[in-house]
């Protein structure tokens, strides 16, 4: 993984040159810049993470260029301005525009270095935060096949390489690529989970890889990536524009912004999930041969969990315990004879109907004991859904094409909606839409976010 990166402009070649000797010995990787042109060139070519920006520089100022920054988006770092006339409106315009902090000149190294690492451990918290915001957990329960992954996980953490994780729907290949995403050196950096709808929708390759328009820089998912780890969640999905996209970025590890000229250097793991089969697909022509043979050098199966029914008892525990805390549901138990019921039932869909039934009876349920009889009507009310889901399925295929992709796309967003609490922000990022877009397709299916706050 990379060294942070700072960019540090001053129009003083000895302020310069001094501020990136004390960076350099410390650690980091410090460009220079002596004015505002310079500085957008360095930044445009390689996304540092934090600048080190002086206000009062010959021709364009500090402040203008941290206004231009904010404006345009072009900048996803930290900014901690530095001055030697520095007035109290002066760093109040600044922290008003966006500027992490204000620091005044003559500088000393402790007062540098302090904001320096303030305003990196800020920017990994904000990022780990509104990005990596799933449950990290380790595969839960004591078989053989539970603890194998655990073990697994220590070892894979310690390496770059790319990762295949199969298995069947809902048996947490996202969750396990986290949690080895944890446990690795790039743990405090990003782990962002993309689909197929982020490499197959029109706007894709601008979503990924960023551009560069009239002077305006909009960095992709890859470049906010940086350092740390991406998680594809059914790599068979993806369409052959996509699949060719991802063949190019893996045995590159560089790429250009649509419209740019200068290389961007590709520094994240690539994790990538199915419950496919991958070899089949390939087989059928349906998936690139040579992409395939790039991601299978460390595959990984989850097993099912009717593979390991004997952890039963402990994920139905953990999970009371994980609603209780979060949601705040009152505690109950499981019955022994309501356990001998769940470790005898196939569990279709895995770890998530576990979870999902444990949620649905803490709040259904009126007893501090969950019995068997609950459990038995709250499998049948499942099964029954799965049948009615089925039934819409079939509904839906006897459309025209027009009104079954709008009848699709209103229950899409309603649901992503919900999961995101109405956030438009958290759903651009969920969805892959860019927010203007966003904006005009919700209105164009008639949804009010505020009706799903």
């Amino acid at each position: 993984m990379s060294q942070e990166s700072i960019l540090v402009v001053d129009d003083e070649p000895d302020i310069r040159n001094l501020v990136q000797e004390i960076l350099v010995d410390e650690g980091y990787e410090v460009s220079v810049a002596e004015n505002t042109k310079i500085a957008r060139k360095h930044a445009s070519s390689k996304q540092p993470d934090l600048v080190l920006l002086d206000i009062w520089m010959p021709g364009e100022d500090g402040i203008s260029l941290l206004k231009d920054w904010q404006s345009s988006g072009s900048l996803q770092c930290p900014v901690v301005m530095m001055s030697g006339h520095g007035t109290v409106e002066t760093a109040v315009e600044a922290t008003r525009l966006g500027a992490y902090d204000f620091i005044e000149k003559p500088l000393t190294m402790a007062k540098l270095l302090v904001s320096v690492k303030r305003a990196l451990e800020a920017s990994d918290q904000n990022e780990t935060s509104t990005i990596n915001d799933s449950l990290i957990e380790a595969p839960i329960g004591a078989s053989l096949p539970i603890q194998s992954l655990r073990d697994q996980a220590k070892k894979l953490a310690a390496h770059d390489n790319i990762l295949f994780i199969k298995g069947e729907n809902g048996v947490g290949k996202k969750s396990y690529a986290n949690f080895i995403h944890s446990l690795s050196s790039r743990k405090s950096k990003r782990f962002i989970s993309l689909n197929e709808d982020n490499f197959n929708t029109r706007e894709a390759t601008k979503q990924l890889i960023g551009s560069e328009e009239d002077g305006v820089i909009t960095p992709g998912i890859f470049e906010l990536s940086k350092g740390g780890t991406i998680f594809i969640s059914d790599v068979a999905k993806i369409n052959p524009q996509g699949q060719k996209l991802l063949l190019r970025l893996l045995q590159r590890k560089q790429y250009y912004r649509v419209g740019g000229s200068i290389d961007q250097k590709f520094d994240a793991r690539m994790m990538v999930a199915t419950q496919h089969n991958l070899q089949a697909e390939v087989k059928a022509n349906r998936f690139d041969d040579e992409l395939y043979f790039l991601l299978n050098v460390i595959p990984v199966r989850i097993p099912a969990l009717r593979e390991h029914l004997q952890d039963v008892p402990e994920l139905l525990r953990y999970y009371i315990d994980f609603y209780c805390s979060k949601d705040n549901y009152p505690y109950r138990n499981f019955a022994i004879a309501a356990q001998n019921r769940l470790l005898h039932y196939t569990w279709p869909g895995n770890v998530r109907e576990l979870k999902n039934l444990v949620q649905r009876l803490l709040i259904l349920s009126s007893e501090d004991e969950i019995s068997a009889e609950e459990v038995e009507q709250a499998l049948e009310e499942q099964s029954a859904e799965s049948q009615n889901d089925s039934t819409e399925h079939e509904k839906l295929y006897r459309l025209p094409l027009r009104e079954a992709r709008e009848s699709f796309e209103r229950s899409y967003f309603l649901y992503q909606l919900k999961q995101v609490d109405g956030n438009i922000s958290k759903l651009s990022e969920r969805v892959g839409l860019e927010r203007t877009h966003l904006y005009r397709k919700l209105r164009a299916l008639g949804i009010n976010t505020k009706d799903v706050q």
